[in-house]
C-alpha cells in the first residue's frame, strides 16, 4: 500500500486498489497511444494489394474486379476503345491504381491473362503465370540482397489470385485441376463460381460440393489453408470460409431500384439478382474475405510462406546460383565470407 503525508505530518496509508487501478490506467494509456501512432503511421504509408485473375475468356473478370473495388479498376475498364480479341497465348497485362477511402490509401494492381484457357490445345498453359509469380519473387529477392537497400521495397509479388469456374454444374475440369495444383504451390488461390446466376440454388450447392471433393482428391490447397491457422478464434472464422468455398459470385456494375433502394444487380426476366444480396450470391463473402478480414493475412501468407519457400531455395542453390547476378550480389558474397 502506498503512503503519503497528511498536513498533521503523519502518514496517511493509500487503499492498495487505488494504486493498482492507476497503474492499469497508465498501462491502458500507453498501449492505446502506442495502437494510436501504429495506426496513424499506417494509414499515412497506406497499402498495397496485388490482385491476379485468371480463368477463360467471358467468365466477367473485369466486371467482378471493378465491382469488388467499385471502381474501374480492369485493364478492359482503363484501355480506351478496348476491343475484344483472343490471344494465341498468355499474355500477363498489370494495371495499377490508387483507390482512396476515409483518407487511407490503397495501391491497387490487377494482373489479368488474357488468352489462358482460350485455345483449342491448352498444354502447358499455366507456365507463363508461374514464370511471372516467380519472376516478382525474384525480383524482391534481388532487392532484399542490396547492402544499401531501400529503406520500402516496392513489392510487386501476387497477394492472392482469384481463379474463375465456369458454371458447368459438374466437376472440375482437367486444365483447372493442373492450374490450381502448381499455383496453389507459390500464391494464395481463392477459387470462385463465375456468372453463378446461370445455376439454380440445388445445382449451385451440389457443384460447390463436388469440387470441394476434387479438391481434396487431387491435394489441391487452396486459401485460407488449416495449417496456417494461428489462433481457435481464427480456425472458426476460417472454417466457415472453407466451407464456403468456392464462392458463386455475379458481377455488374448496373444499379436497379429495389424497394426504393438504389443495389448493384443484373436484371433477368425474372427478376433483379442483387450482387450483394447473400441470398442471391455470394459476392459480399468474397468482398468480405479479400478487403475487410483477411487481405493483411494474404500479404502475411505470401510474405512468410510463399516467398519464404521461395527465397530458402534460392539461397539453398549452390554457389548462390543467380542468373545474371548483378553486382549487389557479389558485394553480399565478399560481405559474408568478412564475416565467416
Amino acid at each position: 500500500m502506498g503512503q503519503e503525508q497528511g498536513d498533521d505530518g503523519k502518514a496517511q496509508v493509500q487503499p492498495a486498489s487505488m494504486n493498482t487501478q492507476n497503474s492499469m490506467a497508465e498501462k491502458e494509456y500507453s498501449v492505446g497511444a502506442v495502437l494510436d501512432q501504429m495506426r496513424s503511421k499506417t494509414m499515412k504509408a497506406g497499402f498495397e494489394f496485388n490482385i491476379m485473375v485468371v480463368g477463360q475468356s467471358g467468365l466477367g473478370k473485369s466486371t467482378l474486379v471493378n465491382t469488388l473495388f467499385k471502381s474501374k479498376v480492369s485493364r478492359k475498364s482503363c484501355t480506351p476503345n478496348y476491343e475484344e480479341k483472343i490471344s494465341k497465348t498468355v499474355k500477363l497485362q498489370t494495371v495499377s491504381h490508387v483507390i482512396e477511402e476515409n483518407g487511407v490509401k490503397m495501391k491497387l494492381t490487377v494482373i489479368d491473362t488474357p488468352g489462358f484457357g482460350d485455345q483449342i490445345n491448352n498444354d502447358n498453359c499455366w507456365e507463363p503465370i508461374v514464370k511471372y509469380v516467380n519472376e516478382q519473387y525474384e525480383k524482391y529477392l534481388r532487392e532484399e540482397l542490396h547492402i544499401n537497400r531501400k529503406r520500402v521495397i516496392p513489392d510487386s509479388r501476387v497477394h492472392c489470385c482469384i481463379y474463375f469456374l465456369p458454371a458447368t454444374g459438374h466437376r472440375l475440369r482437367p486444365i483447372d485441376v493442373e492450374f490450381m495444383k502448381r499455383l496453389g504451390k507459390i500464391v494464395s488461390i481463392v477459387p470462385v463460381i463465375a456468372k453463378a446466376d446461370t445455376l439454380t440454388i440445388e445445382e449451385r450447392q451440389e457443384f460447390k460440393e463436388r469440387i470441394r471433393q476434387d479438391l481434396v482428391d487431387n491435394g489441391i490447397h487452396v486459401y485460407p489453408q488449416k495449417e496456417y491457422d494461428e489462433d481457435p478464434e481464427e480456425r472458426i472464422l476460417n472454417n466457415s470460409i472453407r466451407e464456403s468455398i468456392p464462392f458463386a459470385v455475379v458481377g455488374t456494375d448496373k444499379e436497379h431500384q429495389v424497394n426504393g433502394n438504389k443495389v448493384l444487380g443484373r436484371k433477368t426476366n425474372w427478376g433483379i439478382i442483387e450482387v450483394e444480396n447473400v441470398a442471391h450470391c455470394e459476392f459480399a463473402n468474397l468482398r468480405d474475405l479479400l478487403i475487410r478480414s483477411h487481405l493483411q493475412d494474404l500479404k502475411d501468407v505470401t510474405h512468410n510462406i510463399h516467398y519464404e519457400t521461395y527465397r530458402v531455395r534460392r539461397l539453398n542453390e549452390s554457389n548462390m546460383n543467380f542468373s545474371e547476378p548483378g553486382p549487389e550480389l557479389f558485394e553480399m558474397k565478399n560481405y559474408i565470407l568478412v564475416f565467416t
